[in-house]
C-alpha cells in the first residue's frame, strides 16, 4: 500500500464533505454576528437522525430530509436562546453539544436496544454517482467520480454561497446585519429575522453533514461518531476568514489530513497516533489564528448587542 496515490485524493473529497458543510453553516452564523460552537452537536443529531430515518422509512432521501429537519429544530432552539432571549452564545452552543451527545446515546439504547453503535447489514446507505464523461478521464475520473451526491452538493454549496453573498441583494443585507446590527436595523432590516434565517440554514447544513457521515461514509451510527469534526469545522471557518472559497480551501486541507490519518493505519502505525493527525493540524491552526479567533468572537459579541 502506498501512502500517496490518486485514491488518497478520492478519499479526501469524501472526508471533506461533513467538515465543509458544517463550516459553511458556521460561516452563515458568523456573518450575522453569532459564533456558533454548537456545530458538533448539530452534526451528531443529523448523523443519528439519518440512521433513524433510514431505519423507519427505508428511504435514503427521506433519511437525509429527516436528518436536516432534526438538526434544524436544534438550531432553532439555539437561535431562540441566543437571538430572542439574549443568552450567551458560547454557553448555549456548549449545551447543545452535550445535549446532542446525551440524547443520541439515550435514543440509541431506546430505539435500537444497543450500546455503543448500531449497524444493520441490510440497511442501504447513500450511493455513489459516476459522472458521465468525467469518469472516463484518466486520473481526474478516478478522483472526482464515484462520490456520494452530498459530496458534490457540499462543493456546489460553497460556490453558491459565494454568489449569494456577493451577487445578491439578500446576501448583501445579511452581511450588513453582521457588520453592524444596529445600523442595519435603522435601515429597516429585520436583524433578528436575518439571524434566525442564518442559524436555521446552519442547522440544515449540519444535518446534511451528519447524514453524509453516517450514511455516506459508513452506514452505521456510533456514540460520539462526529469525533470533533464540528470543532474542526469552526477552525476551518476561521482559517478561511468566513469566506466561502477560503473555507473550501481550508476544509480540503483538513479533509486531506483526515484521509492521511486513515491511510496511515495500514502501515502498522498505532491507531492512537494516526487519529491524532487532523487534530494536530487543528491545534496548529488555532495557534496561528489565536488573535484572529479572539477578534472574531469580539466582533460577534458586539454585533449581537
Amino acid at each position: 500500500m502506498e501512502l500517496l496515490d490518486w485514491s488518497l485524493l478520492n478519499a479526501t473529497l469524501r472526508m471533506v464533505a461533513p467538515i465543509l458543510l458544517a463550516a459553511l453553516g458556521g460561516m452563515l452564523c458568523a456573518r450575522v454576528g453569532i459564533f456558533n460552537v454548537g456545530l458538533e452537536g448539530l452534526i451528531l443529531i443529523g448523523a443519528f437522525s439519518g440512521i433513524a430515518g433510514n431505519y423507519y422509512t427505508h428511504n435514503v432521501f427521506f433519511a437525509i430530509v429527516i436528518a436536516a429537519g432534526a438538526s434544524l429544530l436544534f438550531a432553532l432552539l439555539f437561535g431562540m436562546m441566543v437571538v430572542v432571549f439574549k443568552a450567551n452564545e458560547i454557553v448555549v452552543g456548549v449545551s447543545i453539544n452535550f445535549l446532542a451527545l446525551g440524547l443520541t446515546t439515550f435514543l440509541l439504547r431506546t430505539i435500537f436496544h444497543t450500546k455503543g453503535a448500531y449497524y444493520d447489514k441490510n440497511m442501504h446507505g447513500i450511493g455513489t454517482w459516476d459522472i458521465p464523461l468525467i469518469k472516463d478521464i484518466p486520473v481526474i475520473g478516478d478522483i472526482i467520480s464515484g462520490q456520494s451526491p452530498l459530496v458534490y452538493f457540499a462543493f456546489l454549496a460553497a460556490i453558491a454561497f459565494y454568489i449569494f453573498f456577493y451577487r445578491t441583494i439578500f446576501g448583501f443585507r445579511l452581511l450588513a446585519v453582521g457588520y453592524n446590527k444596529v445600523a442595519a436595523s435603522t435601515l429597516g432590516l429585520k436583524a433578528i429575522r436575518y439571524q434566525l434565517f442564518a442559524i436555521a440554514a446552519c442547522g440544515i447544513l449540519c444535518g446534511i453533514a451528519g447524514a453524509q457521515l453516517s450514511l455516506g461514509q459508513v452506514t452505521m451510527f456510533s456514540e460520539g461518531m462526529t469525533s470533533g469534526r464540528g470543532f474542526i469545522a469552526l477552525v476551518a471557518m476561521m482559517l478561511g476568514q468566513s469566506h466561502p472559497l477560503g473555507i473550501l480551501a481550508s476544509s480540503i486541507l483538513f479533509g486531506l489530513m483526515d484521509a492521511v490519518s486513515t491511510r496511515l493505519q495500514g502501515f502498522s502505525i498505532p491507531t492512537e497516533f494516526t487519529m491524532m493527525v487532523p487534530y494536530v493540524l487543528t491545534l496548529a491552526a488555532m495557534f496561528f489564528l489565536r488573535d484572529k479567533g479572539v477578534e472574531t468572537n469580539q466582533t460577534s459579541q458586539q454585533s449581537a448587542r
